[in-house]
């Protein structure tokens, strides 16, 4: 089977979103500006809860890395989205039908994230994380939820042409999201304190509500087959279905693929914060840097990755970025030597998020191509939980092993995990081009 289904014969020739042209006829589409918004509702609470602004929070009052890294592990329901987005694809949130299936379930995981938010802003972490730990576990849920179906929007609003370049636009709006969930908390907080912080981080997320209220339901697949079967089948047949387009072997290593893909990568993630403090620079310093300055190189990354995969397909791209993601590690070294110095922390972000745009953008385009779209939100939830699973648990044990070791050897080794991904891309070279699921009758376009 072929990476992207033919058109059916009746139907008018699909545009194209090849290269640069293919971006701008995207941003011209409607649901451009819809997926920028629910991006940046994704993207805003990411760092507040699962990744860096929280361990930075956690530092600043006191806490050591071992605990650091073990209260992350709280933010796991963003790796376990996928058991219960059968159920995302199967019904519509009761309480709020009336809006459809997808955006009855948006609306309801923005809300709920917003309630988090406002909660973790009156919690006291250095006097007890009890509190803490339970608003983060009710944060994760709603944010792996809302994750899901965006996605599952994304690829059901645009034809699967159009999905390297929506897959940059989405970034964008993401990215713009972390600027603020990173940047822009870090900063009040450094000025305000924590607590105002969370609490405009909160406020800030009526926008994406806005947009899930404004914005059209997507038109699923004439051929959903998962709308009749009963509660059993539809966790069943999502994975029987990924099985049976892909066959058991090749399925399997795709899963280990995408699973090891931003491995090293996502094992400093929760050592970042702390080691930004430890490098000796203020939470205004980190702002500016890392979520301000990297946030920009992390966009002008995700928009090469965009023309990347359109104009030479996600192959040979899948190698740049594996190899991209672990070298680009290497360059925190620069900060360990020098700590304090300027320079060092932009080089090492600079080198850091461009390949982590690059990268993002890839997995996204390649994982889209492997989703039946009769089964979206549960297939790419699956595929997304899998990118992050490894690396996440690694980074619950790793304030133990910088602790042990050296923040350089610790950059060192999480380069070093690249080699199982590149002997998993060696055997699936000549098997990638065959293994994406077929398109089912095009939904709503964008």
């Amino acid at each position: 089977m072929s990476v992207a289904a033919a058109a059916p014969a009746d139907a008018a020739a699909p545009p194209s979103y090849k290269g640069w042209a293919g971006i701008k006829r995207a941003f011209a589409t409607p649901s451009a500006l819809t997926l920028l918004l629910l991006g940046f509702g994704s993207g805003l609470p990411f760092l507040l809860i699962a990744s860096m602004t929280l361990s930075t929070r956690l530092r600043d009052v006191g806490l050591d890395l071992g605990s650091i890294g073990l209260i992350s592990l709280a933010s796991f329901f963003y790796l376990l989205k996928f058991l219960w987005a059968p159920l995302i694809d199967r019904f519509p949130f009761p309480l709020t039908a009336f809006l459809g299936r997808r955006r009855s379930w948006l609306l309801a995981a923005q809300l709920l994230v917003g309630i988090s938010l406002a909660a973790l802003a009156w919690m006291r972490p250095e006097l007890g994380v009890a509190g803490l730990v339970t608003w983060v576990l009710v944060g994760s849920f709603a944010g792996a939820t809302q994750d899901s179906v965006v996605d599952a929007y994304r690829i059901e609003i645009a034809p699967a042409a159009a999905q390297a370049a929506l897959a940059a636009t989405y970034t964008l709006g993401y990215r713009f999201g972390l600027i603020v969930g990173g940047a822009g908390a870090l900063y009040i907080a450094d000025f305000q304190g924590w607590t105002p912080a969370y609490l405009w981080m909160a406020a800030l997320m009526l926008i994406p509500v806005a947009t899930t209220l404004l914005c059209r339901e997507p038109v699923a697949p004439e051929a959903t087959v998962v709308r009749r079967i009963d509660v059993l089948g539809a966790f069943w047949q999502p994975f029987s279905s990924y099985f049976r387009n892909n066959g058991v072997l090749l399925g399997l290593v795709l899963l280990l693929f995408v699973g090891l893909f931003k491995f090293p990568d996502q094992v400093i993630g929760v050592m970042a914060g702390p080691f930004y403090l430890d490098s000796g620079f203020s939470k205004s310093d980190i702002a500016t840097v890392s979520k301000l300055f990297g946030i920009w190189m992390g966009i002008a990354g995700a928009f090469a990755g965009g023309v990347a995969v359109a104009a030479f397909g996600f192959r040979r791209m899948l190698l740049v970025a594996t190899l991209g993601v672990a070298l680009s590690n290497l360059a925190f070294l620069l900060m360990a030597q020098h700590p304090s110095e300027l320079w060092a922390f932009y080089a090492a972000i600079a080198a850091d998020n461009l390949f982590q745009g690059f990268a993002g953008v890839v997995l996204i385009a390649f994982m889209s191509a492997l989703t039946d779209r009769n089964f979206t939100a549960t297939q790419f939830a699956l595929l997304v939980s899998l990118a992050n699973l490894p690396g996440k648990f690694a980074g619950g044990v790793s304030g133990y092993l910088v602790e042990a070791t050296s923040y350089a050897t610790f950059f060192t080794l999480s380069a070093l995990t690249v080699v199982p991904t590149l002997l998993l891309l060696a055997w699936l070279w000549r098997r990638i081009q065959d293994c994406a699921a077929p398109e089912p009758a095009a939904p709503g376009s964008g």
